[in-house]
């Protein structure tokens, strides 16, 4: 946006902007309770805000934000183009924050939230009875209307709820109940992030007694969150803190409980079906009912019709013109529209009654114009003995019979797209071995147990070839474990005590003995599957398009199938077309009712709705497969736009670990004394270059096993730079030639011509000095990854332009460049500076991904567009990264931007189809091809081609799971060489 005022025309810089106070800070009519439950429960927002160009265009942006309620405060920075926003998320989100500003006329983009953990918690539900976008954003504004949700995102395709609360203003039931009042079903899937939730099935319950009382004594335990029952199965499903309580204490309290002999187990899992499972099931009941019923109903309406002898029986009168085919067809036809579509008329009707339109009322309105029209044909024929007129059963019954095939293989097809999560599942072994040790230390007890019934700190026995059953430490044995499944990684691990092991991985060799660490939701598995389904729910951007045009969507198929109906009917009545357009079996009426009929059936907002989520369900499937985690269609969509790659350099172009290969000493003094000092300063280092001198010093001193060094005194870090301690009544400076240059420390010319020599080697010169003289110089080298180059070079194929950002010297730097083949470096870059420099690209025209370890490169992977935190291994909780990288292999970022754009691809297909489907279909079913070539759609053929659609859009996603990773990365594989 540009404008115009006086300090830009007359080329002044901007003068101090006007400061816009907040208007009213909570909603009109909120009650004084509410008002005082949402204070403490704020919210820090910064939000990227493109487009200012002076002091005026910040105070428009500041004025449209402090007009939305819930607004503490705001401030707008036109020099950084970023608002900084606190708000009361019981009023407003960072979506409607970002929506006035664009309503303001810029671009908005969060890019960093920061909530109060205690005031907020998240749960998942599944919803049942959603059939269209229109139902899925209904149940959202609902959820997102309550006082106390901070944010609310309904999956059609998942047919899930994750709504983020306030329970303290809110319950869970709350939600529950609030969906259900929608009209739709809900079941809690989970609660809270860090909780775990079982079903336990108490046996022994006699009659007369309650299952609330057990119920009641679990309450009282610490760390259980939240309790259902459910009487008439002697079932209680519990949520509880795994760090607090674990479920065999939980099963020891049940069965302790009270007087009677109760006796508690994990519920069978193959007692109940699955939701999905129970729709499958119902669809394909009622899909072969509803055949049932509609095949004699067809064959009796137009084939028996043209065979001489049965024809004669149909046509036999009972009642004036009333034949026994049209009683048949009546009778037939009438459970088909009103036991077997009584589902569509419970849609139509709760769609209706809360304002919407979705896709069931465009049904109920098609087969109810069809069928009551027969009818009233059906009531005239027999009143009447000169009528003759053409019932239209056929077309109510076959319309359903086709949409509810549509609706079981759609169901059938979207059950596929979340296989990946069920396989991940899957990968936690059913039994493990507790041991139990005696007061030595020995082992005096082995029990096979349901290896949900694990808790932290059991001791778990694990013996080659079986699934580690929970993250654990190693306390005894050696092995190499295959970790495939979780890491993508195909080469075995040697582990060994101490060694960390994560559940869902393979045993190869060996017997292990492991301690567990983290169980139930707090397990490495369980965060990917989160992950995976959290990416699942998110919305792309792109799904706004078509959540825009569900709202217009079902009224304006109704406008237009009206118009064609008229339109048709007063051509025929002012005899408009020849009478020769009329089959012989109909009039005009019953023609242009059925091209009315067909215009309402053949729309389709389900395959709008399903366009983006169902390929993003598929996409983030399949990266979890390869060991890509993607964080929801945002992440893909932004992926697949990268047109410019900044690396970090350690850790991510370079293996990570570090190594001394040389050392210069200017000082008189040994190594083991220079080395001593060097240590004592660096030990207080988490830096790895630290890392790598303490261990280079331990291996050079005589005592080896002595890990202890002298005190060191006034440490002080500064980051980017080195170190800095006084160790023995000396100052030691311990970093780079910056710093030295900072404490005004002179260099030598000799330090210069060393410091030079190694970097022109790739090597990383560490200066140190003592009392401010430089005493040596330490060269540590950390080797490029295999296939670095490669990776760069494809990226260059790709389209993509590849920028080093590091905080090391220029000499390694440019070194490390070479090598790789990169054309432009940053060298000495402090963190802040990295997310600068990113901000420059971006505002140079770039979509800019920032590649990093997750750590110290964090306010760079949020600056970016999209975030790649490398080397992530088991800690996949990395909140900064938009795509989190398993393993630690460079050609992953290729993967991720490749199935980004093949995912993007598909959703771009999807939409051509959706959108070409309706936009040609509806002209066809309204009868423009008649005229010329008297074809026309019959209405059960446009309901067949309806629900054709929504299962053609979700195969059409269901391709991705062919994926493969690109060719060129074949040859990587050959050179693939490992630093242990």
């Amino acid at each position: 946006m540009s404008c115009i005022c006086r300090d830009c025309l007359g080329g002044m810089s901007p003068g101090p902007r006007p400061h816009y106070p907040s208007l009213p800070r909570y909603p009109k009519g909120t009650s004084p309770e509410a008002t005082r439950k949402a204070r403490g429960s704020e919210v820090k927002a910064l939000f990227s805000v493109v487009g200012m160009t002076c002091a005026a265009c910040a105070g428009s942006v500041e004025k449209a934000v402090k007009r939305l309620p819930g607004i503490q405060e705001a401030a707008v920075d036109v020099l950084n183009n970023t608002a900084l926003v606190l708000y009361y998320p019981s009023f407003v989100n960072e979506d409607k924050i970002c929506e006035a500003i664009e309503d303001a006329g810029f671009e908005a983009k969060l890019i960093k939230l920061e909530m109060n953990d205690k005031t907020r918690q998240v749960c998942r539900i599944s919803i049942s009875g959603m059939t269209c976008t229109s139902c899925s954003s209904t149940v959202e504004s609902a959820l997102q209307a309550i006082y106390g949700v901070q944010g609310a995102q309904v999956a059609l395709a998942t047919e899930e709820a994750e709504i983020h609360y306030d329970p303290s203003i809110v319950t869970s039931h709350q939600l529950l109940e609030t969906i259900e009042i929608t009209g739709f079903e809900a079941k809690l899937i989970s609660l809270g992030e860090g909780i775990s939730k079982i079903e336990l099935q108490v046996d022994g319950i006699k009659v007369g007694q309650s299952i609330r009382a057990i119920a009641n004594t679990l309450e009282a335990l610490p760390g259980v969150q939240d309790i259902e029952t459910f009487p008439e199965l002697n079932k209680i499903s519990i949520s509880y803190k795994p760090e607090m309580i674990g479920p065999r204490t939980l099963i020891e309290a049940i069965e302790s409980s009270g007087s009677a002999h109760f006796k508690a187990m994990i519920y069978p899992e193959g007692e109940e079906d699955t939701h999905r499972q129970k729709e499958i099931k119902q669809y394909y009941k009622f899909f072969l009912w509803s055949l049932f019923c509609t095949v004699p109903v067809f064959l009796t309406s137009m084939v028996l019709m043209y065979i001489p002898g049965i024809k004669k029986v149909l046509d036999v009168k009972i009642v004036n013109k009333l034949s026994v085919g049209q009683i048949l067809r009546w009778e037939l036809s009438t459970p088909v529209q009103f036991i077997i579509g009584k589902r569509f008329y419970i849609g139509a009707y709760k769609a209706l009654r809360h304002g919407s339109a979705n896709m069931d009322v465009l049904i109920a309105l098609g087969t109810n114009a069809a069928y009551f029209y027969s009818v009233y044909i059906v009531l005239r024929s027999a009143t009447h003995k000169d009528f003759k007129g053409t019932d239209f059963f056929e077309t109510s019954s076959m319309l359903i019979t086709f949409i509810l095939l549509g609706k079981y293989l759609e169901v059938l097809a979207k059950g596929k797209t979340s296989e990946a999560i069920a396989k991940l599942m899957d990968l936690a072994p059913e039994k493990a071995t507790l041991l139990t040790l005696g007061e030595e230390g020995n082992v005096i007890n082995e029990q096979e147990m349901d290896s949900r019934l694990i808790q932290k700190n059991d001791l778990i026995k694990v013996i080659p070839g079986a699934k580690v059953a929970c993250d654990g430490v190693v306390m005894w044995g050696q092995s190499h474990v295959n970790e495939s499944m979780i890491t993508g990684e195909a080469r075995p691990v040697t582990k060994k005590k101490d060694d960390a092991v994560i559940g869902g991985t393979v045993n190869v060799n060996g017997v292990l003995h492991i301690k567990a660490t983290r169980v139930g939701s707090e397990s490495a598995l369980s965060q990917i599957v989160r992950l995976v389904e959290s990416a699942q729910m998110a919305k792309a951007p792109v799904q706004k398009f078509a959540d825009r045009i569900s709202k217009y969507f079902v009224p304006v198929v109704i406008t237009l199938s009206f118009s064609t109906w008229l339109a048709w009917f007063l051509g025929g009545k002012f005899h408009r077309y020849p009478r020769s357009w009329i089959p012989s079996s109909i009039d005009s009426f019953e023609l242009a009712l059925q091209f009315g009929i067909s215009v309402m059936v053949i729309a389709c907002p389900c395959a709008l709705g399903l366009a983006t989520p169902t390929a993003v369900m598929v996409g983030t499937g399949v990266g979890a497969s390869q060991g890509i985690l993607i964080k929801g269609g945002h992440a893909l969509e932004s992926a697949h736009k990268v047109n410019c790659i900044v690396f970090d350099k350690t850790g991510t172009l370079t293996v990570g670990k570090p190594v001394v290969v040389s050392t210069k000493i200017f000082y008189k003094m040994l190594p083991q004394e220079f080395y001593e000092l060097v240590a004592a300063t660096e030990v207080n280092s988490e830096h790895p270059l630290a890392k790598a001198i303490v261990e280079y010093a331990k291996k050079i001193r005589e005592d080896e096993e002595n890990s202890t060094w002298p005190e060191a005194q006034n440490f002080a870090s500064l980051t980017g730079q080195g170190v800095k301690a006084v160790v023995r009544n000396k100052e030691i400076t311990v970093g780079n030639k910056s710093l030295m240059l900072d404490i005004n420390i002179a260099i030598p010319e000799e330090a210069e011509v060393a410091l030079a020599q190694t970097e022109a080697l790739a090597q990383t010169g560490i200066l140190i000095a003592v009392d401010n003289e430089i005493a040596g110089i330490i060269a540590i080298s950390d080797p490029l990854k295999p296939g670095a180059r490669e990776v760069i070079s494809i990226l260059k194929s790709m389209g993509v332009r590849s920028i080093m950002v590091t905080g090391d010297n220029w000499g390694t730097a440019n070194s490390i460049a070479k090598e790789t083949e990169i054309e432009t470096v940053i060298a000495e870059a402090k963190p802040q500076h990295k997310a600068e420099n990113i901000k420059d690209l971006q505002a140079s025209g770039y979509t800019v991904a920032m590649v990093g370890d997750g750590i110290n490169d964090s306010p760079a992977l949020v600056a970016a567009d999209v975030g790649m935190a490398i080397g992530a291994g088991t800690d996949i909780a990395i909140e900064a990264a938009d795509i989190v990288l398993m393993k630690s292999n460079l050609e992953d970022v290729i993967t991720a931007i490749d199935l980004s754009r093949k995912t993007f691809s598909r959703i771009r297909l999807n939409y051509i189809w959706a959108l070409g489907y309706n936009v040609l279909g509806i002209p066809i079913a309204a009868g423009v091809l008649f005229p010329s070539t008297r074809f026309r759609l019959p209405p059960w053929i446009a309901g067949a081609a309806m629900a054709a659609s929504s299962v053609s859009v979700v195969c059409c996603s269901l391709l991705l799971k062919n994926y493969k990773r690109p060719k060129k990365l074949d040859i990587l594989e050959i050179h693939e060489v490992r630093v242990e």
